[in-house]
């Protein structure tokens, strides 16, 4: 029996490993494998939304299902402390970065077990990693428009302001306060938007290959390899030339950016318009908006509008009204086509009675300029973000949305 002295010590933790961080490829390779499983399991939770609900509420609840499939996911394997798919393809482990390596060649048994090297990441660390990844970007989904209509409302009334104070447009040389202001309100979606920061965190990544995304860089996770790379097979390959090209692409976009802002005007003079009607007024002062995305002012005149966060502040009976359309009591539709054949019995062919947004029996059938036929709530619904028929693509703004009625 061999004396505690002489006793063989156990195997090395993970803390000294001696497997190499993964190489970018791999990353990449692993996460893309994540996403395509992450598809199938959000494709699945759909479908049987669509089976349980319609159609519609699929339609309505598609960011929620995707967020919750990818929650699902990552707990089942991430929080877990398991692998997922994609890196047991590629044979990584996720690791705590250290905050000090030696050299592995360096160091004796005393010291590997003192040594502060890589390690399996805590629960907080996994429990962080997917509150960060998935559930704060949903989040900022949802917030960032209700913040950016806040935003937007305070600098026309701020340029409003300034304009009435005859420190803006109608003055030869507009104050440098007016100028910054009107640049953020005509570029507000761009500069509240995280594309930038993705690209950035996505170069510093081709770079140096660790932190594949912002997430993984706040909670410290790298990869490493299972396998071992013999000596002599050379370096692993990287992806740095991806990385001088994005650096080029964000430098070039940057440069015609600030070219566009030094020789064009016309963007701010439309702008500066609509701040001095605004301003002093006009036939339809009321209606002036300085939002990008507003089509036109008649939009209060489909589904929605009177409801809080809609922006538009004509209540469900003035709608009846303007519309001559008898306004639905507890929100039920008038002419609903799925009762049967007697409503609208001129619409012939069950497949001609269903909307093809919804996929369900029409229900208020309003009609766009084109002739196609939908929902009255399903086509108001889609013009709000796409003033377009879903069908032809023509033009289809909110005003020409034309509600059916028996006459």
């Amino acid at each position: 029996m061999a004396s505690p002295a002489t006793a063989k010590a156990p195997p090395p933790p993970l803390t000294s490993s001696p497997y190499p961080y993964a190489a970018a490829p791999d990353i990449i390779r692993a996460h893309q494998k994540d996403a395509y499983f992450q598809g199938i399991l959000t494709g699945q939770l759909s479908d049987l939304h669509r089976r349980l609900r319609g159609a519609r509420s699929a339609h309505a609840w598609t960011s929620e299902t995707r967020t919750f499939a990818d929650v699902l996911y990552f707990s089942l394997t991430t929080l877990l402390g398991n692998r997922t798919l994609g890196e047991e393809y590629c044979d990584l482990v996720q690791v705590e970065e250290p905050s000090k390596l030696l050299p592995l060649h360096h160091l004796d048994d005393h010291a590997l077990d003192a040594a502060d090297g890589p390690r399996l990441p805590s629960f907080v660390r996994r429990a962080g990693y997917i509150a960060t990844s998935i559930l704060l970007p949903y989040m900022m989904s949802r917030l960032v428009p209700y913040v950016r209509a806040s935003i937007r409302k305070r600098l026309q009334d701020r340029l409003t302001r300034l304009t009435q104070q005859g420190k803006g447009s109608t003055t030869a040389a507009p104050s440098t306060t007016y100028r910054i202001q009107r640049y953020m309100l005509a570029h507000l979606s761009t500069l509240t938007s995280g594309a930038h920061l993705h690209a950035v965190v996505l170069a510093t990544f081709y770079f140096t290959g660790a932190y594949y995304s912002l997430s993984k860089r706040i909670w410290g996770l790298r990869y490493v390899f299972t396998r071992r790379i013999e000596e002599g097979q050379g370096g692993r390959a990287g992806y740095e030339v991806l990385g001088v090209l994005l650096v080029v692409q964000m430098v070039v976009r940057g440069y015609m950016h600030l070219r566009d802002q030094a020789i064009s005007q016309f963007e701010d003079a439309g702008l500066d318009s609509a701040i001095r009607e605004r301003a002093f007024g006009s036939a339809s002062a009321g209606h002036v908006t300085l939002d990008e995305n507003a089509y036109s002012s008649n939009n209060e005149l489909l589904p929605g509008a009177g409801q809080p966060g809609s922006g538009n502040q004509r209540s469900l009976a003035g709608i009846g009204v303007s519309t001559h359309t008898p306004v639905p009591k507890d929100g039920r539709p008038r002419y609903d086509l799925a009762v049967g054949e007697g409503v609208m019995a001129w619409i012939k062919g069950r497949q001609q009675r269903k909307c093809t947004l919804c996929l369900e029996e029409l229900k208020d059938p309003a009609a766009t300029q084109c002739g196609h036929v939908f929902c009255w709530a399903c086509i108001g619904d889609w013009v709000r973000e796409k003033p377009e028929c879903p069908l032809c693509r023509r033009q289809a703004l909110a005003q020409h949305v034309l509600p059916l009625r028996i006459v």
